[in-house]
């Protein structure tokens, strides 16, 4: 059977996949189905509908979803090596035990998603007043560089550090700005959107410092 994809914006086809799909299968399931399709012909879903596509378990490495809507999509035990989330809605998506190294995840919303695997000591308590405290010193905060040195970090790199050896394998398994989404995430689960880890030392110390006073 045919299965459209739709933009989440305009509403318009964005792809179109062939599917073996049974009569009794779920909305959910022919939309994962169709989602493996468009992914294995490298087709771009970027701002693509996704909401609620049952993925568990696929391979999603290098996908386009920028800007794509996934609000409580089933991705656990996904392999999203290098898929570019940027933009994404992830709010009440299911990660448990996806495999993130390398995905993209700037200015992702991943509110209430689903991190059980991820372990509570990866943690930071008060982590707005304790990143901003770290990287407001001087010389202490370089958005060119994941860690330039053990005082000098981006902001990712600053989260990474403060969640201890835990934060450090955590960034050597997934890469620093998953590491460090995943961390913001763990630590302040009503954060609505990551951080965005690619702009200036200038942007990073002001929204860092109006998170810190909220």
């Amino acid at each position: 059977m045919k299965f459209e994809i739709k933009n989440r914006l305009t509403g318009k086809t964005q792809f179109t996949a062939e599917i073996d799909s049974k009569p009794n299968e779920s909305y959910n399931i022919r939309l994962g189905m169709a989602i493996k399709v468009a992914i294995d012909k490298d087709a771009d879903l970027s701002g693509a509908y996704l909401s609620g596509a049952y993925l568990r378990g696929a391979d999603l490495s290098g996908a386009y979803l920028s800007g794509a809507y996934l609000r409580g999509a089933d991705l656990s035990g996904a392999y999203l090596s290098g898929a570019d989330l940027s933009g994404a809605h992830l709010r009440g998506a299911y990660l448990s035990g996806a495999d993130l190294r390398g995905a993209y995840f700037r200015d992702a919303n991943l509110s209430g998603a689903d991190l059980r695997d991820a372990p509570e000591c990866l943690k930071i308590k008060d982590i707005h007043k304790k990143v901003y405290e770290a990287a407001s010193k001087k010389n202490a905060l370089d958005m060119d560089d994941w860690h330039t040195c053990e005082t000098t970090h981006c902001r990712a790199g600053w989260v990474t550090h403060l969640a201890g050896d835990a934060g450090r394998v955590l960034e050597w398994q997934v890469g620093t700005p998953a590491a460090a989404a995943i961390i913001y995430m763990i630590s302040d689960p009503e954060l609505e959107r990551i951080p965005d880890f690619y702009c200036t030392n200038e942007v990073a110390l002001e929204n860092m410092k109006r998170l810190a006073n909220a």
